[in-house]
């Protein structure tokens, strides 16, 4: 919003970009929009850099001006650039100018009655045009605007559980999901709306009599308008269930006009095309006048131009408009206005497809295409281009396409799309999985699941998984989140993440402390390993901050403090009892920042000897920071924490943190943060809750113990491999990063062997190692290590500290690499002594050559061969 906000302080427009799309589409929306600067956050870095272009890269560093400086702009400057779906195969960007931004603000203001009592969320995407008004309209009354992410964007539970919202706009999709959930029986959350604003899709008729039934008092807002017209054009107040939904009123400044073929304004009651005139028409599409000149027409009326949509409409005698249909191939699906001729355009440009018809159905799309290709292989290159609601959920391969007699596609002959073809992969082999294969074909509408089939390539998406998210709690009592059903997709993911007792995960609050507060299991590792080998720097974290200009050493210090005050887990130490470790949060601590200066060519050799410092963690905070001067306005910080008490994930946070206590610090004032959810110390007493007690033998830590003995037992100690010296007695944990490339065609047949043997492109390149590790005399069990790692619950994003989740087993990976060996088999030199694998579900081991276990952690989808060693301790 920061950004937003600047940019038009400026008297520059924006053009939103999605960080999930396809990085060559981004890459071309910057190119096509002439955009000069990239905004991104830090940690979209890589992607920055690969998409930018000729764009100079500006990333967010939260510095705040002591001045403002002066407002820039006018009404008929350009306020921002939305690019929506095109019919010619390339996206269009809708141009917005201030004038018609503004006066959509304000008659967002004026029909919800905004004042600066309210509360609304922001939890559309920049790229979705309703985002505008959710971040700007309660700023011009002085309401407070709570931005979310995009995982409670999409889950109805958290977005409608979140405490004093007042205004809330969603989609019908999204609002259906959250009633089904309800009726269900998923707790009902406490609202506090005024409105429920409904947009981005045609609203049901049922969905007004459900809601209404259940929340009378809260009426709903159904809003619609197209991007090109500054977003909202009409407003529907909805009361009382409606048979038949209208879409409403004019906004203000706003002129509707529904004409026949001929231009001609139709009599109430009689269909017609809607165009829209008025303040918000916007100047048309980026650097296409064609394009303009064919949808931004003149308006004959009162005169400047008026805006084609292209929606068939008719006046009621109640003087609101009721959305008929589409004139052309464009539709909505979960909000998102697609032009089915992008698609088809995209599709075409595959290898191997000759045509393509893109239709839709019951909210999901579906792809025709002619020629000899894989429907599978075609939906994985599609998502390399076009953004997930773009791909088709389903392809069907047609020997022709079904013409008219004038030679036209004839649509209406297309066959039914198969959305029940039969499973490929294994049948339910327990109650519980039979249950979930049950609910997977009820809620996607298809006849039979088997526990591989994912939940997203049978025509599943976010929304669709907060329904399946919603059944399973209704039917086994269980907790999943939307992050659960992305990372593990299928039955038989989703049946190892219940567990065998289909237990409940406790939440992620603040808990009671104990007098001698435990360590979590990650923290014991390192303890234990710091207390083996001494203070060395194997486990220490830098990170390198270059400050340019004059610097206020006093401002930053204390800023350093207000860091270590802020989490708790930077001023823990870790003292023993019986050699029994706990944490000892210290009070009114700082950090040592040491000064030294130095120059360029000495640099390097100053912040190794800073960075390869150990720690004392019974003593020491396990965090210092030193301070090199270069110049009288050119200086380096580092900042070294220990791994026990930050990850990878940690150093986003604590630079932001850093630099925003700087700034603060810098004007005179404390640093003004929202609370964090939870500590550290929660979040190692949540885990030891979760796990229970080793000695407990039905506690998931006896028995992920139990697991993990049986995978890693007879672990050789190290790989027999030629080299060119001598192994050292001692490990010097020197490491060094090899880049090759693939090229396209090695790429495309690895991903194919995927797609033959139902694994991902990571499994297959792994595999490939392990065999090559086979040839090189590494012998038949190979351990490689993998580092995964991640953060499992929204509390912990902002959190400084070091999450390591217990590890979990991917069951089908064994068979997987079983299966891509087998497939290899036939080329390899050795395939005449490589017998067949076992496709034992719980096997471990396959009878090929390569002894194969697989573990994932946390988010991530990484695994391991025969890796057992956690992802915080990167030792291989």
């Amino acid at each position: 919003m920061p950004a937003v906000l600047g940019v038009l302080a400026a008297g520059s427009a924006y053009v939103p970009l999605d960080p999930a799309a396809p990085s060559a589409r981004t890459a071309g929306l910057i190119e096509d929009s002439g955009a000069k600067i990239l905004i991104a956050g830090p940690e979209y870095s890589d992607l920055a850099h690969e998409v930018a272009g000729n764009a100079k890269i500006l990333f967010f560093d939260h510095a705040q001006d002591a001045e403002l400086a002066p407002l820039k702009g006018t009404d008929h400057d350009l306020a921002y650039v939305i690019f929506t779906s095109g019919s010619t195969g390339k996206p269009k960007g809708a141009m917005v100018h201030r004038k018609g931004m503004v006066n959509h603000l304000l008659a967002k203001v004026e029909d919800l009655n905004l004042d600066n009592q309210d509360l609304l969320i922001q939890n559309a995407p920049l790229t979705f045009d309703i985002s505008v008004w959710q971040m700007l309209a309660g700023l011009i009354v002085g309401a407070h605007v709570k931005v979310v992410s995009r995982d409670t964007a999409m889950d109805p539970a958290k977005l409608f559980g979140i405490k004093d919202v007042t205004v809330l706009e969603v989609v019908p999709s999204l609002l259906r999901a959250a009633i089904d959930s309800w009726d269900a029986g998923a707790a009902i959350p406490e609202l506090a709306l005024r409105w429920l604003v409904v947009t981005g899709e045609a609203l049901p008729a049922d969905l007004t009599g459900r809601w209404l039934e259940r929340f009378p008092s809260i009426p709903l807002m159904n809003a619609y308008g197209p991007t090109e017209c500054s977003d909202d054009v009409t407003h529907a107040v909805i009361h009382q269930p409606q048979a038949r939904v209208a879409i409403g009123k004019a906004v203000r400044n706003t002129k509707l006009y529904v004409l026949n073929d001929i231009l001609q304004p139709v009599p109430v009651g009689v269909p017609g095309e809607l165009y829209v005139g008025g303040v918000g028409v916007g100047r048309g599409y980026l650097h296409d006048p064609a394009r303009t000149a064919i949808t931004f027409v003149p308006n004959p009326f009162d005169g400047g131009r008026m805006y084609r949509t292209g929606d068939r409409v008719v006046y009621r005698p109640d003087g609101q408009l009721e959305f008929l249909e589409r004139r052309d191939f464009q539709v909505k699906i979960r909000g998102h206005r697609i032009e089915l001729g992008e698609i088809e355009a995209t599709l075409r440009s595959l290898y191997g497809v000759t045509d393509v018809v893109v239709t839709a159905n019951q909210q999901r799309l579906v792809g025709y295409v002619v020629g000899d290709v894989d429907p599978a292989a075609v939906r994985a290159d599609a998502a390399t281009l076009l953004p997930d609601y773009m791909v088709p959920a389903v392809f069907m391969v047609l020997d022709a396409l079904p013409l008219t007699a004038n030679g036209k596609v004839d649509r209406k002959a297309l066959p039914a799309p198969d959305f029940s073809a039969a499973p490929s992969g294994r049948a339910p082999r327990n109650p519980r999985e039979e249950v979930l294969c049950g609910l997977f074909g009820e809620v996607l509408g298809v006849e039979a699941v088997s526990i591989d089939d994912s939940f997203f390539d049978l025509g599943g998406h976010s929304l669709l998984a907060t329904r399946l998210i919603s059944r399973i709690r209704s039917t086994l009592g269980t907790e999943l989140s939307i992050r659960d059903m992305f990372d593990t997709p299928t039955v038989a993911g989703l049946a190892e993440r219940l567990g065998d007792g289909g237990r409940e995960r406790p939440a992620l609050v603040p808990m009671p402390r104990p007098e001698l507060i435990p360590l979590s299991s990650g923290q014991q590792r390192l303890w234990f390993l710091n207390r083996l080998e001494g203070q060395t720097a194997t486990y220490n974290i830098p990170v390198l901050l270059r400050l340019t200009g004059e610097l206020e050493r006093a401002a930053l210090h204390q800023a350093l403090a207000d860091v270590v005050a802020r989490h708790e887990s930077l001023r823990t130490i870790f003292p023993a009892t019986n050699d029994e470790p706990y944490q000892q949060i210290l009070e009114d601590v700082r950090p040592s920042l040491s000064v030294s200066a130095t120059d360029p060519s000495t640099l390097d050799k100053a912040i190794v000897e800073a960075v390869t410092k150990g720690f004392d963690l019974a003593t020491e905070l396990p965090i210092r920071a030193e301070l090199f001067i270069i110049g009288p306005d050119e200086h380096v910080l580092v900042l070294i924490t220990h791994h026990i008490a930050g990850d990878g994930w940690s150093m986003a946070p604590l630079a932001r943190d850093v630099a925003q206590a700087y700034a603060a610090r810098r004007d005179g004032v404390a640093p003004d943060w929202e609370p964090l959810p939870v500590q550290y110390v929660d979040y190692a007493l949540w885990q030891q809750k979760l796990l229970g007690a080793e000695d407990n033998p039905n506690s998931l830590a006896a028995n992920q113990l139990a697991f993990w003995k049986h995978a890693l037992a007879d672990l050789p100690e190290q790989l027999e491999l030629p080299t060119d010296r001598p192994r050292p007695a001692l490990a010097s944990y020197r490491g060094e990063t090899i880049r090759f490339e693939l090229d396209a065609r090695l790429r495309h047949e690895l991903a194919e062997l995927g797609r033959q043997t139902g694994t991902s492109l990571f499994m297959v390149l792994q595999t490939g190692l392990a065999a090559l590790l086979n040839g090189l005399g590494a012998g038949t069990d190979i351990p490689l290590g993998t580092p995964v790692a991640g953060r499992t619950d929204d509390a912990l994003d902002d959190l400084v500290g070091t999450s390591v989740p217990a590890p979990r087993r991917v069951s089908s990976a064994a068979s997987a690499a079983c299966t891509i060996m087998n497939t290899l088999a036939p080329h390899s030199r050795a395939s005449a002594a490589r017998p067949a694998c076992s496709s034992a579900s719980q096997s471990k081991v396959c009878s090929s050559p390569l002894n194969v276990a697989v573990a994932g952690c946390g988010r991530s989808s990484g695994s391991s061969i025969r890796s057992g060693r956690p992802a915080s301790m990167p030792r291989q």
